[in-house]
């Protein structure tokens, strides 16, 4: 068996576009795979031709070496947009082995752990009583981990960090009084924050009020997040932007975070991210992964969460809260997909991923114009979205 042709797709799917990519062989068995660098999607499409040129007509089961030739085939190795590319070509090919083999892509990784794949959830609405709301109908669906969202996300033109910390923090405390102890509540500033802008939002709530809190700072510097770890005793949950086993090496062996954020259409795919779970464990570090795309990675992490022992929760935008507001769970397109049952996705026992895609659904489904908000701060500085 050969692999006969790699062909992306940017479809829009909701409010954003899905880079997904199709690898078929000379047998006619094809895999899906998705990218997660969203709003760049053609800076990985060039990556994916670039590698096509010397994957196809190679052998779709030696997923392993492919990893390694695609990664160390170029001068300058790795950063977001190469393994970006590599990430859906790794997770189609795993889909193809799983087809072949007649077994599902978590028996690659070493079979499942578990039967059911735990969820959080995420509120919609800004801090506020109508957050409140939501948060209390996610636990009436069967949530027991929610994220909520800070002050000032709903403007996509102007963000001064200073002027939304207090209403997040009073919020927060609220929302822990609404829900209870029980709750697992986090959440999520998009590295929006300075250390010092950080420390001053923590600082403002009693100790317990968050279980974690995600992506408080910018994450180039594992010296920042150390800084903040003195200053908090809320757990981090970081690393949904990085691109590698090596990018987590400081995080993990230095104690800087609790929760692994890996998103596997990001590092490379399924390959590295059982290399980062593997090291994970060893440090008693969980994983909590990012998955804020399409039904493809969900499938992916669903198994890849199934085959790991130190998983939490993994994201989802499918609740009832989000999911008719994003419009990435699509049925027209993906007729099949992961389907949640309450808070958790049931792990599949179909041969490779099992998801489908209706590519007549691509054929009439153009990419949506959907640039990243470029935020300002008042003073007209740009700052982080």
């Amino acid at each position: 068996m050969k692999i006969r042709a790699i062909t992306p797709h940017i479809v829009g799917v909701g409010i954003r576009n899905q880079l997904i990519v199709k690898v078929e062989t000379d047998e006619d068995i094809f895999g899906w795979g998705e990218s997660g660098l969203s709003g760049r999607e053609q800076a990985v499409i060039g990556a994916i031709r670039h590698y096509a040129e010397f994957v196809i007509g190679r052998d779709p089961f030696h997923i392993g070496a492919l990893w390694q030739e695609m990664y160390r085939s170029q001068y300058f190795e790795g950063g977001r947009v190469l393994t970006a590319a590599i990430a859906a070509l790794d997770i189609a090919l795993h889909d193809i082995k799983g087809k072949v083999l007649g077994v599902p892509v978590h028996d690659l990784l070493g079979g499942r752990q578990r039967d059911l794949v735990p969820t959080f959830a995420t509120t919609h609405a800004p801090p506020g009583p109508a957050m409140i709301e939501e948060a209390q109908l996610l636990v009436s669906e069967g949530w027991e981990a929610m994220r909520l969202s800070p002050s000032g996300q709903e403007n996509k033109t102007l963000y001064d960090p200073r002027a939304h910390i207090a209403p997040t923090a009073e919020w927060c405390i609220k929302a822990r009084e609404a829900l209870g102890s029980s709750i697992v509540l986090g959440i999520d500033y998009h590295h929006r924050l300075s250390v010092a802008e950080a420390a001053s939002f923590c600082q403002r709530m009693p100790s317990g009020t968050l279980d974690f809190l995600e992506e408080p700072i910018r994450d180039e510097s594992p010296g920042a997040y150390a800084a903040l770890r003195r200053m908090t005793d809320i757990p981090f949950a970081i690393g949904e932007e990085f691109s590698s086993k090596w990018q987590f090496i400081p995080f993990i062996e230095q104690d800087l975070h609790q929760f692994n954020r890996i998103d596997v259409c990001n590092v490379g795919g399924l390959t590295e991210a059982m290399k980062v779970a593997g090291w994970s464990e060893a440090h008693y570090v969980d994983l909590m992964p990012h998955n804020p795309l399409g039904p493809i990675c969900t499938a992916a992490t669903v198994h890849f969460a199934a085959a790991v022992p130190n998983f939490s929760y993994l994201e989802t935008r499918a609740s009832p809260v989000e999911a008719k507001v994003l419009g990435f769970d699509d049925p027209d397109l993906f007729p099949v997909r992961p389907q949640l049952v309450r808070a958790h996705y049931p792990v599949s026992d179909v041969p490779g991923l099992g998801i489908e895609v209706d590519e007549a659904v691509i054929r009439h489904r153009p990419p949506v114009a959907c640039e990243p908000p470029h935020l300002r701060r008042s003073d007209g500085s740009h700052t982080n979205w």
